[in-house]
């Protein structure tokens, strides 16, 4: 009786040891498969680059069309989704600042191209020239509306972007205006309605050089204020760049064809 006992025992703690084996090497292929996997990733898929982390991190110039982005903090914002939807298609730089307005811009594009060939620029000017500013207002960048200097007058923006465009077509590049996307309601420094007044003056210009026009007005307008930053603010979410950059990187390839 004791015998049957004892050979109980043993085939029991037989089986759970067999169940220990077998769960373990169960484990130890599932985190295998799992490392193949994530080996099998291309580097490139995961955007590891600072180029991908920072709109003032120029890539590595390679055989690639060489794209260069001029503009302001919007610009900034969409830099780095362009980079990576026209990754293997484009190499994309920006201009190593914020382009403020169009006569700071016509003071140093020179610099700003410096001696690369580049195959396509696309640019803009807008926000800052429509921003009433005075000395004495409490928000951001003194921006003030109702006591605040305009600018650039109309006239003042118009000989600007004539300078530009002059400018611009000198370096032989494909050139695409973009169009300066919308001011929205309690903008405490900028009128709703005057970007579009600037967007015409600015087309104008354009259309008598047969630059490209790229409306990213139009095209933000159809998703605000879904991707507005937050209220009476000209800046947009995470989201809001990634959209705008569909566009952008979409007007690009076109004129890289």
């Amino acid at each position: 009786m004791i015998l049957l006992k004892l050979i109980s025992i043993l085939s029991v703690c037989t089986l759970m040891f067999s169940c220990s084996s077998q769960s373990e090497s169960n484990v130890t292929q599932s985190s295998a498969g799992l490392k193949a996997k994530k080996e099998l990733a291309a580097e490139s898929e995961l955007y590891t680059g600072p180029q991908y982390r920072n709109a003032f991190a120029n890539p590595k110039d390679t055989s690639l069309p060489n794209i260069l982005l001029i503009g302001d903090s919007i610009s900034i914002g969409y830099t780095v989704e362009v980079r990576k939807k026209l990754r293997g298609h484009a190499d994309v730089f920006r201009i190593p600042a914020n382009g403020r307005y169009a006569s700071y811009g016509e003071k140093n594009l020179k610099k700003w191209l410096g001696d690369k060939k580049w195959d396509v620029i696309h640019f803009n000017w807008g926000l800052w020239d429509i921003c009433y500013r005075h000395n004495e207002s409490k928000e951001q960048g003194h921006r003030d509306k109702i006591r605040g200097k305009l600018t650039a007058t109309p006239k003042q923006y118009k000989t600007s972007m004539e300078n530009i465009v002059a400018q611009l077509l000198r370096s032989k590049a494909k050139l695409i205006w973009c169009n300066t996307t919308p001011v929205p309601k309690f903008e405490a420094g900028r009128k709703v309605g005057d970007a579009l007044k600037y967007n015409a003056i600015a087309n104008e210009v354009m259309s008598r050089h047969d630059i490209a026009i790229n409306d990213l007005h139009a095209h933000a307008s159809l998703k605000l204020p879904a991707i507005m930053k937050k209220r009476g603010d000209v800046h947009f979410t995470k989201k809001g760049y990634s959209y705008l950059a569909e566009k952008v990187s979409a007007e690009i390839r076109r004129a890289c064809k």
